[in-house]
């Protein structure tokens, strides 16, 4: 039977975080790397004066966040913390006169309210060394030359992965290049440093994999399995995702259903980055809580892109919706109407057949079904009043009830064998 890791474990009832973006293009939205290749803005034009990671992280707990994931560096090359390996940094910048660093603020922050601290580092993207995905050094086929960019990147992660303490999740973004096709030697640098972070699209063998749910609009297949068939040659993100996933796959790794705040179509480059004069492309909170259904709901959590301007701070705008999204959840899920426990549930001699029924003129809106998946995800298959059927429970389901539910029937229809229910609860 496979299990997840304690850390898969954790980061499961989290359900929600948020991944923030700033980068050289907050400040020159002209700047665009693969129509732009050999140009690169100035790092000097890098100036957040009024930033504040504490205003940060206090939004992103607003909105019911429990860690957050900061894009150290993107695909430009520029490193919001002052790296030794080059020049093109925050050491550059006229926040702080160049004594600044992004990263560690951001640690302290996570530290100060208790939210769970991630890293994303681009290593199959680089504008500044000219290299792009997946992780090559463009129109060169010295292989020295692609050596020392290795070399850089693992000094890079070095310095990441050592300076700031433990990192609670590790954002590779199209996954890590293997040695075998070229690329730096980032398993054996990630299992010596921070052998316990959860690893989105890591290597292969890693302890506690994620994997992408397939689209940046955060919705995850209505069965969504968090095992999978993921094999070395995955590095590319394709196999793990396999959409679903796999009730009998060999590798838990669960998936990560990211979106950005920001309508992707309407909004600067994909939603992710901030620039001025977009309030309006901010994705209202209604659709935020249909997502949080149609991804936490589908046993994924949900990561919500968070944007940057140019003065350092989350706009006053975004500021709202994440508040008022928290606000939602918080009283859509906060307390049960009716619930069967862990306990209750072991205690019931018919382990594959349970009713709630709610007292008169008490209308249900959702069905919030959890394996305790540190057994594993056991169900295979299930009904809801003999009319709404699916195959995957995991660390959470919910369902949306037709008006006027009164009484709710679920029936575990097939399994690997008798199923561990953490709860059934009606909201």
């Amino acid at each position: 039977m496979v299990l997840p890791s304690k850390e898969h474990l954790e980061w499961a009832d989290i359900e929600v975080g948020v991944i923030i973006h700033m980068d050289v293009q907050t400040f020159e939205p002209s700047y665009d790397f693969r129509k732009q290749r050999g140009y690169q803005p100035p790092a000097e034009v890098f100036a957040p004066m009024e930033l504040d990671t504490d205003q940060w992280i206090k939004t992103a707990k607003s909105a019911g966040a429990g860690y957050a994931v900061l894009v150290a560096k993107h695909c430009s090359g520029f490193s919001l913390w002052p790296t030794e390996e080059h020049d093109y940094s925050i050491k550059k910048s006229p926040w702080k006169n160049g004594e600044g660093d992004i990263v560690g603020d951001f640690i302290k922050s996570c530290k100060k309210y208790n939210v769970k601290p991630g890293l994303y580092y681009s290593a199959s993207c680089n504008a500044y060394f000219n290299v792009d995905n997946p992780g090559k050094v463009l129109d060169n086929n010295d292989v020295k030359v692609q050596e020392k960019y290795n070399n850089m990147v693992l000094a890079q992660l070095t310095e990441l992965w050592s300076n700031y303490g433990n990192i609670f999740e590790i954002w590779f973004d199209g996954g890590c290049l293997p040695v075998d096709r070229g690329g730096p030697d980032i398993e054996s640098l990630l299992h010596k440093l921070q052998p316990d972070a959860l690893v989105f699209q890591g290597p292969f063998g890693t302890k506690s994999l994620l994997r992408w749910v397939g689209n940046e609009r955060g919705i995850a297949p209505e069965d969504c399995f968090a095992t999978v068939d993921f094999t070395p040659e995955s590095f590319d993100g394709h196999d793990e995702r396999i959409y679903g996933g796999n009730p009998f796959g060999l590798t838990w790794s669960p998936a990560e259903s990211d979106l950005p705040n920001r309508f992707a179509k309407q909004a600067f480059q994909g939603g992710w980055f901030w620039r001025e004069g977009e309030d309006h492309t901010l994705i209202p909170v209604d659709h935020l809580f249909d997502v949080y259904l149609k991804s936490i709901g589908r046993n994924t959590n949900m990561l919500i892109g968070m944007v940057i301007n140019d003065k350092g701070l989350v706009p006053d705008a975004d500021m709202q919706i994440f508040k008022s999204f928290g606000k939602k959840v918080a009283n859509s899920f906060g307390k049960p109407l009716i619930e069967l426990t862990q306990t209750e549930i072991i205690n019931q001699s018919d382990k594959y057949n349970y009713t709630l029924t709610l007292p008169q003129d008490i209308n249900a809106k959702y069905l919030v079904i959890m394996e305790d998946i540190s057994k594993g995800e056991l169900i295979l298959e299930y009904a809801v009043n003999d009319f709404i059927k699916g195959k995957c429970i995991g660390h959470k389901k919910i369902i949306e009830l037709p008006t006027n539910t009164t009484e709710i029937t679920f029936k575990v229809l097939d399994s690997k064998k008798e199923p561990c229910l953490r709860s059934i609860a009606i909201y």
